[in-house]
């Protein structure tokens, strides 16, 4: 059983429009990886110039913030939810 990321509506131009994709990865980082691989320039939307996920995108496994597990090495088991929410600024 795979693991599905629901993508948020900024970035499903990048996925070809496609609101769940399922990947196979075992952690947060290595679906980052494979969900680039499949659909370029998606990994520089969530991922900045040091390797860390950017402060404006919150990833969250089952519902809890990877920043608050193990973040990228957050680790991923069959029928894991992954949510990429972006913050959402105002004022």
């Amino acid at each position: 059983m795979a693991k599905k990321i629901r993508i948020p509506t900024p970035l499903r131009k990048l996925t070809n429009n496609e609101e769940i994709v399922e990947v196979e990865a075992i952690t947060i980082g290595a679906a980052i990886v494979e969900l680039q691989s499949r659909y370029p320039g998606i990994k520089e939307r969530l991922i900045d110039e040091s390797g860390e996920v950017r402060r404006f995108v919150n990833v969250y496994v089952n519902e809890e913030d990877i920043r608050f597990l193990q973040n990228q090495q957050t680790p991923l088991k069959d029928g894991d939810e992954v949510s990429i929410i972006p913050a959402i600024a105002g004022g």
